[in-house]
């Protein structure tokens, strides 16, 4: 029998994010023989590998998890140095796309992901190989953000613990994260802080700059006045009348286009 004429394969793609996570609770007893696939980085918070691991038991069944033949660290040296960024995202491509196109090889693959109906704008695909076919079961269902929390509570899963000081899942340096996110790494994990910063480079002869956000090296975002300025502004935002609502996680308080619109679909759902 040829990979093609082999039985198609359903797999759920996992982030260690509250979508992903809600999705394979949703999809658990409605689809046989499903499979569970999580692309490791090997930079993830330990909070996601915390989280898979419950969820894991609470599916009874094995998370796949994939990883890539060489480690950010040896990416890194090859590219000399040269970070991934928004522009540039290598990391999403080697570490997360391409062990997951192996895994599947040419083998009819329906890859169910958690994109929900109040964000069809991050509609999209991790793949352009023409056997993985890509399902949004939210989407056609109508299922939203209040939705999707409700099926985490009622499972006894909840929220990752990092959802009270980050908005997103993937790697603890994704140059995706808003600033007062970094300050939450620093107070949370400062030994990873302290990580990502070391991986930042400045040639002052040339003035080029490799760093994870922005217009500002990570040693200059930890200095106590560009702390309190990003403190500020957050505070600024938390209390904005469209945004008073109860306890709110960080997640709430940036809106999608701040936050999530254009994140990497494999690593952010």
């Amino acid at each position: 029998m040829s990979n093609n004429e082999q039985p198609a394969r359903h797999i759920v793609s996992l982030s260690g994010g509250k979508d992903s996570t809600a999705l394979a609770i949703y999809l658990r007893d409605r689809i046989p023989n499903l499979e569970y696939v999580f692309c490791d980085t090997g930079e993830e918070l330990r909070e996601t590998y915390s989280y898979l691991d419950r969820l894991e038991v609470f599916l009874g069944k094995e998370i796949k998890r994939l990883k890539a033949r060489q480690s950010f660290d040896d990416m890194l040296k090859a590219r000399g140095g040269f970070l991934p960024s928004g522009q540039v995202r290598w990391c999403t491509e080697y570490l997360k796309i391409k062990p997951f196109e192996e895994y599947i090889g040419d083998s009819i693959c329906h890859n169910y992901i958690g994109i929900r109906a109040d964000e069809t704008y991050r509609k999209g695909y991790i793949s352009t190989k023409p056997n993985i076919i890509a399902h949004y079961p939210f989407i056609e269902e109508g299922i939203r953000k209040e939705d999707v929390i409700r099926i985490l509570e009622e499972s006894g899963l909840g929220l990752p613990e990092y959802y009270q000081w980050r908005s997103r899942s993937g790697c603890y340096f994704c140059f995706f994260q808003q600033k007062i996110e970094w300050l939450g790494l620093l107070e949370h994990h400062p030994d990873l802080y302290e990580k990502a910063e070391s991986y930042e480079k400045e040639n002052p002869e040339t003035g080029e700059r490799y760093t994870w956000s922005q217009k500002e090296s990570l040693k200059e975002l930890r200095s106590p006045e560009r702390r309190k300025a990003i403190l500020e502004e957050y505070e600024r935002r938390k209390d904005h009348p469209l945004k008073s609502r109860g306890n709110l996680t960080l997640a709430n308080i940036f809106t999608p286009e701040e936050s999530e619109d254009e994140s990497c679909l494999i690593c952010h759902l």
